[in-house]
């Protein structure tokens, strides 16, 4: 047997690695951003320009910075192996990161880099790479490339020009290329929202995006005081730690409307639940029960995170783009118990929302009498809404509202739910868990609401507050009279 060379055509190649991944612009952004880390950056600005239909997006930190035979190597297409031994604190590990990414969003890819005074710039534009043809950038190229100050500092600045992938017809249009912006900025501040906070000893992180400092984004809503953070626990795998910490969310009634629309993020506060997967403090991936449970609604407070060390990468089979792992089989079973006892916490939540008969001063919908040994529940006759529909109407209106009244309470299903309190009293839950459809309910109910009080604005307000369920969401509540101008008309009367 004889050997030869064979090596790949350069061009396709280089194209090829346009779809290694599966690359958004946040997730490119990410894997640079993961880069500036590593060099030690304390500050990485970006900068996303429309630049009329034809955007350009700059990437700069105030890092190390590299040499000229560092950016060669940097610049070299898999220049890592991916089974070295690595620093713990590295965030690469296929050695593609800056090329895949890059040019995942676009065709030319500069990068300058200057340290102790002595800059340097590669260049890769996919439409010339015949033979591997990397340009070399003179020092006066660097400079009219280069953001201010960049020669005075160490650092290193990418510049993608041709992002053709931004969009998907090969037209982008301003409104489009914000909305992309926008995206990109949410997604930042959660996948590095523990650099942002400085929670990573050393590693404090500042973000700007178009000279806007990015703000962390904590899934766990740690600064809430309703938020359950329960013990965590230390799993062995392949002789490495891995750290499962939960949080059990306040139920939405105890969220401002902001707070809660920042917990359920683009997909809803229902597909946000369960694991958060950290690799070195970064987020890997985020909303997965790894098919160990569904998402539910009895679940959906619950988020997990697990803390792994980049040791483990082959185990969890971290993906090139960081955006995807899998959990390994060793931990399904313990994680799986975990869960089970978090869905049961999650579910008492639910249950502590509900409907309470022991609460003084407060308009319940149901009463419970108890009389020579027998228990009998009501609804009650005296919560304004029902005493509205009763009283509604002509006379035949109220007597057949008044039927349909005790229909309801002479069909509670006494042998059903008794049955399934005895088998799980933790799944059964009858509370609202969507502010949305809260707030609609409310909204049909103002207006018998307010003919009950007489039109009195402050009179609707002091009995709202004492009325379930309404009260039980008061903030939510209050919004929805905010939103109607309704509290600023009652200081008025």
């Amino acid at each position: 047997m004889k050997f030869e060379a064979n090596p790949p055509d350069a061009a396709s190649l280089m194209m090829s690695a346009r779809s290694f991944g599966n690359y958004d612009l946040p997730g490119a952004l990410a894997d640079l951003i993961d880069n500036s880390i590593k060099a030690r950056a304390r500050e990485v600005c970006l900068t996303c320009d429309f630049g009329g239909g034809s955007p350009e997006i700059r990437i700069r930190d105030d890092g190390e910075g590299m040499t000229a035979e560092e950016l060669r190597r940097a610049m070299r297409p898999a220049s890592a192996n991916p089974l070295a031994k690595r620093s713990p604190d590295d965030l690469g590990r296929f050695g593609w990161g800056m090329k895949s990414a890059s040019f995942s969003q676009c065709t030319r890819l500069m990068v300058l880099t200057s340290r102790a005074g002595q800059v340097n710039g590669c260049l890769w534009d996919l439409e010339d790479v015949d033979g591997w043809r990397m340009g070399v950038l003179e020092r006066a190229d660097i400079a009219a490339a280069a953001s201010p100050g960049l020669e005075k500092n160490d650092g290193v600045e990418v510049v993608w020009s041709n992002c053709d992938r931004l969009s998907e017809n090969g037209s982008l249009t301003i409104e489009e290329f914000n909305a992309l912006v926008a995206h990109a900025r949410n997604r930042l501040a959660l996948i590095f929202h523990r650099y942002l906070a400085g929670e990573v000893r050393g590693r404090r992180l500042t973000i700007r995006l178009n000279g806007q400092k990015i703000e962390p984004w904590d899934p766990f809503c740690r600064d809430h005081e309703a938020t359950q953070e329960l013990e965590a626990e230390n799993l062995e795998i392949a002789g490495r730690t891995i750290t499962v910490q939960p949080f059990i969310l306040p139920h939405y009634s105890k969220l401002k409307d902001i707070q809660y629309d920042r917990l359920s993020g683009e997909e809803g506060f229902l597909r946000n639940q369960g694991f958060y997967v950290y690799r070195n403090h970064r987020l890997i991936i985020s909303g997965t029960w790894f098919r160990l449970v569904r998402h539910g609604e009895l679940s959906q407070l619950i988020r997990v995170r697990v803390d792994i060390p980049n040791a483990l990468d082959h185990i969890w089979k971290i993906t090139i783009d960081k955006s995807d792992a899998e959990l390994p089989a060793v931990l399904r079973a313990r994680l799986r118990q975990i869960v089970d006892g978090l869905r049961r916490r999650s579910a008492s939540v639910f249950r502590a929302r509900g409907g309470r008969l022991d609460r003084g001063h407060t308009t319940s919908v149901w009463s419970r009498y108890a009389r020579s040994g027998e228990i009998h529940y009501a609804i009650n006759r005296e919560h304004p809404i029902i005493a509205a529909l009763l009283e509604s109407g002509d006379d035949e209106q109220k007597r057949a509202a008044v039927a349909a009244v005790k229909v309801i309470e002479q069909a509670f299903p006494v042998q059903a739910f008794g049955q399934d309190a005895t088998v799980g009293l933790d799944a059964i839950h009858q509370t609202r868990s969507d502010p949305e459809a809260f707030r609609a309910d409310l909204n049909a109910a103002l207006p018998l609401l307010l003919a009950r009080v007489g039109g009195d604005l402050a009179a609707l307000r002091a009995l709202l507050k004492i009325t379930e369920p309404w009260c039980e969401a008061w903030e939510t509540t209050e919004g929805v009279l905010k939103e109607k101008g309704w509290l600023r008309a009652e200081s008025q009367q």
